[in-house]
């Protein structure tokens, strides 16, 4: 079975000598995150039963009650309409084996997930529907084998993921490890592998995934190899990892670095593509109104911002010095962006919107305008405001996580 004039003038000056016409694209339309309101736990087994399934899905109700989310829990094929599976940000393949849905109930689920929907696959979701090749794709890697269960050592290759980002770089726990029929490095972007030094019987030598994420179509897969044991369900590295994946999958929260989730609590500096420079509060001040600049890197705190979540895929970013938010005054082109105390109004709320390799542009909500360098201006303390969006090199920031 089977994601003034003169600016006028230097901006066509740049057209005319062929930055480039990616440079001059317009900025990707990118679909709000819609805040997570729902998901599924499926774990249904035609195979071997985990004794970890009910311990997984109250983990993960009680994640849902803590995070504002209603988890259905079902082992039952008959979910997988199309209709039914609407309702769904994300469906949850917890430690699923074998042939579990048929033919029909396959074939809603590739258009759920090709439409926009999002997979999570705990543990043996890689031991299941061998025989459906599009399944085979969403997961990643089918299973081929594991050791005895023991403690080995996780390598956290991206610290920037939701689902990774608490995590120790090197991360030593208890569970089974699976090896995989394939390497699905390449084809997913890898999130944790094993250190197989640390432990007995892994096959797949130095590179050795474990937690992976890509898009399958508009949709989102998320996979880990762990949680076989009852245990893991309590671990809060391992239930908050599991959050994170089901935020990833459900794309609930907007991409940066890598492609991998804008996190909270994380520090940021905001380096223009066109100057190398930073986003800036003038004259490290703490005073209300203070103007955002760039100016070149400093170990200063005026220059780490981090994002504070103001739902359906905004952000505030507030300014590590003073704790206050960016924000424009008006919605015309060439407002200034000054810091302003935090009042989540739609003028100090941004998208960042992913230009692809941890580069984003960032929109303002109440104007639809992109943050930019004044003048495509190279020089330490050129104005940073908003403006018309033109998808240049001054108006897209790589995200360095501080």
């Amino acid at each position: 079975m089977t994601n003034h004039v003169t600016r006028r003038t230097v901006l066509r000056g740049i057209g005319a000598v062929g930055i480039g016409a990616g440079g001059l694209a317009l900025l990707p339309s990118v679909a709000a995150a819609a805040p997570l309101t729902r998901v599924l736990v499926f774990s249904k087994t035609a195979a071997f039963r985990h004794d970890s399934i009910p311990a997984g899905i109250a983990a993960i109700r009680q994640l849902g009650g803590q995070n504002g989310f209603a988890v259905d829990a079902t082992e039952d094929g008959g979910a997988f309409t199309t209709q039914n599976l609407a309702q769904y940000q994300a469906v949850v393949w917890l430690s699923t084996t074998g042939d579990v849905l048929n033919a029909t109930q396959q074939s809603a689920f590739e258009s759920y997930v090709n439409g926009g929907g999002g997979y999570v696959g705990v543990h043996s979701a890689a031991d299941t529907e061998y025989d459906w090749g599009w399944y085979g794709g969403c997961v990643g890697a089918y299973f081929a084998s594991h050791p005895a269960q023991q403690t080995a050592s996780v390598i956290v290759e991206d610290r920037t993921n939701d689902s990774t980002a608490h995590l120790p770089a090197t991360w030593s726990r208890f569970d089974e490890w699976y090896n995989y029929r394939t390497n699905p490095r390449g084809a997913v972007n890898v999130l944790t592998r094993m250190d197989e030094s640390s432990y007995s019987g892994g096959t797949m030598g130095a590179d050795h995934p474990i937690t992976w994420w890509h898009d399958v179509g508009s949709g989102r897969a998320w996979y880990t190899g762990l949680g076989h044991t009852i245990e893991s369900f309590s671990d809060p590295n391992f239930t908050r990892m599991l959050l994170g994946g089901i935020r990833v999958a459900a794309k609930t929260v907007p991409s940066d670095p890598g492609g991998g989730p804008i996190q909270t609590g994380v520090f940021y500096r905001l380096a223009a593509q066109h100057s190398g420079k930073l986003a800036d509060i003038s004259g490290v001040s703490i005073a209300a109104g203070a103007m955002l600049h760039q100016w070149s890197a400093t170990s200063g705190l005026n220059q780490q911002f981090d994002f504070l979540d103001s739902g359906s895929g905004y952000y505030r970013m507030r300014a590590r010095h003073s704790g206050m938010v960016l924000q424009v005054a008006g919605s015309g082109s060439g407002t200034d962006i000054t810091q302003q105390p935090d009042a989540n109004t739609p003028s100090q709320q941004w998208r960042a919107v992913d230009q692809g390799g941890g580069v984003v542009s960032l929109v303002n909500r109440q104007s639809g305008l992109a943050m930019d360098v004044w003048g495509v201006s190279t020089t330490d303390g050129a104005r940073i405001s908003q403006y018309t969006v033109t998808g240049n090199a001054n108006q897209r920031f790589q995200l360095q996580r501080v």
